[in-house]
């Protein structure tokens, strides 16, 4: 189905989408936005002042090694650059689009268009990355036993302002942690594998399929899940309308994570569920932070289609009775909207914990 490029018509999502992996039977889902917000963590950007401090030149620790510390920072504390990828070339408070939250004035612009080592065009495609700095302000990381889920929303630009390039072109993502079996140095050169603490980044990317680049008369695009029990990406549902979406992952205490998607910026429900999987066949142990990706075809001329996110929120359905739910003063912490009462409920698990 082509793209709609009228960019407030929003089409129901009953779509059809291919599941490369069928889900284990394990707890029921989780809707994200359930429970308790974290005040402390995640953004509404309506702070005039929002500023990023960039420190360039950024990362490119998964090309050549090099961090080129010190790394980039907000200055409200609530993001940072990834250390193995590096920031978006733009990162900025900008007005927020049309249809967007009530009360929402601000939100985040982020584009690239030199995404691999700085200064040097390689016409591969790379991706930046740009992390919510969530387990440093929580002073832990959350366990899967607080049920954590996190929900942002998206707006995705008229199809004409896209690059024109099949690929990925956002991704919103998890860092879990696991224990599990991994590879190691040892001795004299020799690999050896001992069970260790283990971090992996499921997700979901917006993935674009542009008739310019050929194989396809029209364009298209719809959410690619990462991943499957083996790793690999998926394809999920179509993407029929730009404008704003809402994106939301939970992690449920039998370590599997569960994908939802809306057109619109309504809170999720039971109705946008799109999948529950075990990424790379592993079961999370705990949650660290999510992050924003864009990727671009870095070949120095074109930049990245411009994403815009607001209110990315992070959110327990099961508290521990110590934790501290950081907060930072505002009333009600994060922008919300809608009535999440239907939600702020004691959660059954079929199998318990």
């Amino acid at each position: 189905m082509a793209l709609q490029t009228e960019h407030r018509c929003i089409l129901a999502l009953g779509l059809v989408f291919v599941l490369s992996s069928a889900p284990v039977a394990a707890q029921r889902p989780v809707v994200p936005g359930t429970g308790t917000l974290l005040t402390g963590v995640g953004d509404d950007f309506e702070d005039p002042e929002w500023k990023y401090i960039p420190n360039d030149p950024k990362s490119t620790e998964d090309i050549d090694e090099n961090q080129r510390a010190p790394m980039g920072k907000t200055t409200n504390g609530r993001w940072y650059e990834g250390v193995k990828r590096g920031h978006p070339d733009v990162v900025k408070r900008v007005d927020t689009p049309p249809g967007g939250l009530e009360g929402s004035e601000g939100s985040m612009l982020l584009q690239s268009k030199m995404t691999g080592i700085p200064g040097v065009a390689s016409g591969t495609m790379h991706q930046d990355d740009f992390v919510c700095n969530v387990q440093y302000r929580l002073k832990r990381r959350i366990d899967v036993a607080e049920v954590p889920s996190v929900t942002t929303r998206v707006y995705l630009p008229p199809v004409s302002e896209w690059e024109q390039r099949t690929g990925p072109h956002f991704g919103f993502r998890l860092a879990l942690e696991t224990t599990a079996l991994v590879e190691k140095d040892g001795l004299f050169g020799f690999k050896k594998r001992e069970m260790d603490n283990e971090v992996y980044w499921p997700g979901m990317f917006i993935e674009f399929r542009s008739k310019k680049s050929g194989g396809t008369e029209q364009d298209s695009a719809l959410l690619r899940i990462r991943g499957n029990s083996k790793g690999g990406d998926f394809n999920g549902p179509q993407i029929t309308s730009t404008g704003w979406w809402t994106l939301g992952m939970s992690v449920t205490p039998d370590g599997m994570v569960h994908y939802y998607a809306s057109p619109g910026i309504d809170d999720l429900t039971e109705e946008d569920y799109i999948t529950s999987q075990y990424p790379y066949g592993y079961q999370a142990e705990r949650f660290r932070t999510f992050f924003y990706n864009i990727c671009s075809a870095d070949d120095g001329r074109r930049w990245s289609t411009a994403f815009i996110v607001d209110d990315p929120q992070v959110f327990l359905a099961r508290p521990r009775s110590t934790t501290s739910v950081a907060t930072d003063g505002r009333e009600g912490g994060n922008r919300t909207t809608g009535n999440r009462s239907s939600r702020d409920r004691q959660l059954e698990f079929d199998g318990g914990e």
